[in-house]
């Protein structure tokens, strides 16, 4: 990468999953060539590379949950299987040339701001150093799992693996399997292994809100009239658009939107309780906290998988692990040759385990020391030319990541091209307050901070729990505060006046 300015940024991209992907397209087709997207695995995808679990699938409509610059006329079904996501994400890169950007198994460990040459210092794991006039994090909130800390986990004699480390080489069949967790992978992989393991236990954390799934397959004649006619995909988008941030969304952030709205989808989720059969563990699984409060589940097969023989649900929490069985608080003992951890990831660790210190030598962890923050997500004082995607309070409860990364390309962009044209921007701190004063307030009147239930959303901070997840409004608001870059919340660095994008003096 360059070591002198020049009239071209030398950007850097740290991951290429939908972000980094999406983020080096955008920059390619806006003339900024001078790019490397740097991916610690062998391959890209993110999480669609390494979430490989059984059952593994989009719980977003795929017509959303993919770029709006590239639609897929040969999406299979309404919420796409992990392959097919994973290949379409290799597709965009392959159609779009990113390709020859992207550096596998290439891991930065630390990137430092140079303050004397206005440049970003990047470590690799290698112990090589190489330099970039932008740094963007495309890291994401659930890159890094998250394993429980149980007595006596370390003497258990059988398997063990997170689910998105999923052990393909372990045989569920004859098995007893204990699950930690019962989210959104659990409730999708569980199905598989009912009915080949001997026994499969799932010790509930949380009970969770689970509507149907409506998904459908599509047709050979469907794909074929989505690729003659794309209106007849891009109409079903603008459907799943309009549902997302009319209903759902004014559900979770709204007062009035949690009285009016809410009852309809209750009222869908209590419907497919109704499909267990036992009214006791029907009791365990009903939710004692407000609907959308947690991350509100989809599912046609857990409910049924519930039901079969070998299945049940363990609601006392863990005691301590045996080196053959698991004891729960209520001195129960629950046999398991296997334990598979799908205990969520690590969603408030923004850009660990990477270091990265700013001017002063001031790192990322120590400013985020009370909690994280980041001006729409994107940006910090005192970090300059450095962004995040799918940064803090970038998460929707409803609708599709997707939109939102766009929405930060389209920033991104805006800000590589000014930076042309300066030596740095630097986020003004008073723009932080304002912002980080106003998301909190916002939050505190959503669902997810007063609806009773306990969720990833919420992280431990010296303030106590905080919502450093989620967005608080819609997918709108957020494409509309972000459709330019905003320079005047920007301390700017001028560059010599010879070294401007278009070469004048």
């Amino acid at each position: 990468m360059s070591t002198e300015y020049s009239n071209q940024p030398a950007v850097a991209v740290i991951g290429s999953g939908f972000s980094g992907i999406g983020l080096a397209i955008r920059l390619v087709q806006a003339g900024f060539t001078n790019l490397t997207v740097y991916e610690r695995a062998g391959d890209i995808g993110g999480v669609w590379r390494d979430n490989t679990y059984p059952g593994a699938a989009c719980d977003a409509p795929s017509h959303l949950y993919s770029y709006s610059f590239a639609p897929n006329p040969d999406w299979s079904r309404r919420f796409a299987p992990q392959p097919e996501i994973l290949d379409y994400l290799r597709r965009c890169a392959a159609e779009y040339g990113i390709r020859d950007y992207v550096r596998t198994s290439t891991e930065v460990v630390a990137a430092v701001f140079d303050e004397n040459r206005y440049r970003w210092e990047i470590e690799l794991a290698t112990g090589a150093t190489e330099y970039a006039d932008v740094l963007v994090s495309a890291c994401g909130q659930l890159s890094r799992p998250s394993y429980p800390r149980l007595p006596g986990l370390t003497e258990f004699a059988g398997t063990t693996f997170h689910s998105a480390c999923w052990d393909h080489d372990h045989d569920p069949a004859g098995r007893d399997i204990a699950v930690i967790g019962n989210g959104a992978s659990a409730i999708q992989f569980v199905p598989h292994l009912v009915g080949k393991a001997r026994s499969v236990t799932i010790f509930q954390r949380q009970v969770h809100w689970i509507s149907p799934k409506p998904d459908v397959e599509y047709s050979a004649f469907r794909r074929r009239v989505n690729r003659v006619l794309p209106l007849v995909q891009k109409l079903p988008r603008l459907g799943i658009f309009l549902w997302f941030e009319g209903v759902l969304n004014p559900m979770l952030v709204s007062r009035w939107g949690r009285r009016f709205m809410s009852a309809p989808i209750r009222l869908w989720c209590r419907w497919n309780l109704r499909r267990i059969a036992d009214p006791e563990l029907r009791r365990a699984l009903r939710p004692g906290y407000e609907l959308g409060c947690n991350r509100i589940l989809t599912s046609n097969e857990y409910y049924d998988a519930l039901n079969r023989d070998g299945a049940r649900v363990v609601t006392s929490p863990i005691r301590s692990v045996q080196p053959t069985a698991i004891e729960t608080e209520d001195g129960r003992h629950f046999e398991a040759d296997t334990i598979i951890y799908a205990t969520g990831f690590r969603s408030h660790d923004f850009v660990a385990p990477m270091r990265v210190s700013g001017l002063a030598g001031r790192d990322l962890d120590s400013a985020w020391q009370s909690e994280p923050c980041a001006y729409l997500g994107l940006t910090v004082p005192g970090f300059p030319n450095f962004f995040l995607m799918y940064g803090p309070n970038t998460n929707v409860g409803s609708g599709s990541i997707v939109h939102m990364l766009e929405s930060q390309m389209t920033y991104i962009v805006g800000a590589v091209d000014e930076i042309s044209r300066v030596r740095y921007l630097d986020l003004r701190p008073e723009v932080l307050d304002g912002f980080g004063s106003a998301t909190r307030e916002r939050l505190a009147r959503t669902v997810w901070n007063t609806g009773g239930c306990h969720s990833w959303y919420l992280a431990d901070t010296a303030k106590g729990p905080l919502n450093t997840n989620n967005w608080p409004g819609s997918m709108r608001e957020y494409r509309r505060r972000t459709r330019r870059f905003d320079v005047e919340n920007y301390r700017t660095v001028p560059r010599p006046a010879a070294t401007t994008r278009d070469g004048t003096v």
